[in-house]
Parts: C-alpha cells; sequence; structure tokens
C-alpha cells in the first residue's frame, strides 16, 4: 500500500483501524471464525483523553488445547496514523499475549489489570519488553493477594501466535509467562539459563500456560 492509498482508504473511512485489522488477521489465521470475549477500555479512563489506561482492549480466546488465550490491542499502532506510515515498527512493535487455565470470566480480570500495568510502565517509562527479559514481582505473586507462588514474568515469543508486516511495521506477539521465585533468582543470577527454563517448561506444558496453582520449579 502507498501512502496515497492510505490517505484515499482514510478518507473513505473515518473509522478504519488498520493496526486492529493485522491483529484480528493474526487470530483469524490460529482461531478462525471463533468470536472471542473481548473486553474494551472506558474511553474516558484512557490516556488519549488524560487517563491512565494505555490499552484499548483485551480478547480472550479458548484455544482447542484447552487453555485461554488473551490477547491487548493498544502496544501497536491500531488506528490511522500517517507519521507511523511505513516504519520498521508499529508503535512498540508488539502486542503482549498471556495464556490462563479456562476459569470463570471473573477469575481473569487479575490478569488483564497486570497487563494494564506493564503497558502503563512501558508508556510511561518508555521502557519497552524483549523476548528472555524477565519481570520481578518483588516477591509478590503476579496475581495480589492470591498466595500464588508464581511471583515473576518471563517475556518468549508467543508460542502460537505469529507476527506480521503492517502498514505501520513490524507487529509481533509477546507472552508473558508466570515464574517461580526460584526460577527468577536463577535466570536473574544467569541470563544464559532462560533457554534451559523455557525448553523445561516446555516439555510439560507446551503452550507455556500459566497456571496460578503450580508449584514445580523448572531450575
Amino acid at each position: 500500500m502507498t501512502l496515497e492509498e492510505y490517505r484515499q482508504k482514510q478518507k473513505k473511512a473515518a473509522d478504519w483501524a488498520p493496526g486492529w485489522e493485522a491483529i484480528d488477521a493474526c487470530t483469524e489465521k490460529l482461531y478462525g471464525g471463533q468470536t472471542p470475549r473481548h473486553f474494551g477500555t472506558n474511553m474516558a479512563v484512557r490516556a488519549i483523553f488524560g487517563g491512565d489506561q494505555y490499552l484499548d482492549g483485551y480478547s480472550v480466546f479458548t484455544s482447542e488445547h484447552g487453555h485461554l488465550h488473551l490477547v491487548t490491542f493498544g502496544m501497536s499502532e491500531l488506528y490511522t496514523n500517517e507519521a507511523a506510515f511505513g516504519g520498521e515498527f508499529s508503535k512498540w512493535g508488539y502486542e503482549m499475549t498471556l495464556k490462563l487455565p479456562p476459569c470463570e470470566e471473573a477469575d481473569d480480570m487479575w490478569a488483564m489489570d497486570m497487563l494494564a500495568n506493564l503497558a502503563r510502565y512501558t508508556f510511561t517509562s518508555k521502557r519497552y519488553v524483549e523476548p528472555n527479559q524477565y519481570i520481578s514481582g518483588g516477591g509478590n505473586p503476579i496475581k495480589v493477594g492470591s498466595g500464588s507462588q508464581l511471583t515473576g514474568l518471563l517475556v518468549v515469543e508467543d508460542t502460537e501466535l505469529q507476527g506480521i508486516d503492517t502498514v505501520h511495521g513490524r507487529l509481533d506477539f509477546l507472552q508473558l509467562v508466570g515464574i517461580t521465585q526460584p526460577e527468577l533468582d536463577a535466570i536473574a543470577a544467569d541470563r544464559e539459563k532462560v533457554p534451559d527454563l523455557i525448553a523445561a517448561m516446555k516439555r510439560k506444558n507446551p503452550f507455556l500456560v500459566t497456571d496460578l496453582s503450580r508449584t514445580k520449579d523448572y531450575l
């Protein structure tokens, strides 16, 4: 698509959201015609209007493998923006994902809150995440008040969702995976152990589902 074609499409459809369409194209490839549960952020609290919410929404898909698959909308350039056309990366260049065991709808809201906090940190600190990075929870469970032994997060390339080149640049999907404090301590002391941890977890948990009840350490 040329810039002129981009402009013409924008004129014809004021609500055109090419970045949103790109995410939908990726999830459609994986999930076919499945209609996800979608949660939109209240317009009044979005950062663009002076609020503290940097994500526009979340979709929750149900995998044929049994897990839930959360996908964010807002880390990439969702809407028309001529300044972003033809860029190397679509805004931060990724959307975040998380996989959970099957649960009641209300039981996955904590995960959306956590992703919202990570998005806020990225936008306000200008520090993005990359595969093989870890995020410490300061010794606290990743779900506040849960008593879970998962106290940190590891960033990996999503085990299923493939990225795409968009009119705004590259878009990939980075998956957050809950890890225990011993695992966190081990990779903090030696970053070269990250691939070993990922491989060990995948032998038992190939899609890297974050199960708050997990107690086993893989390092």
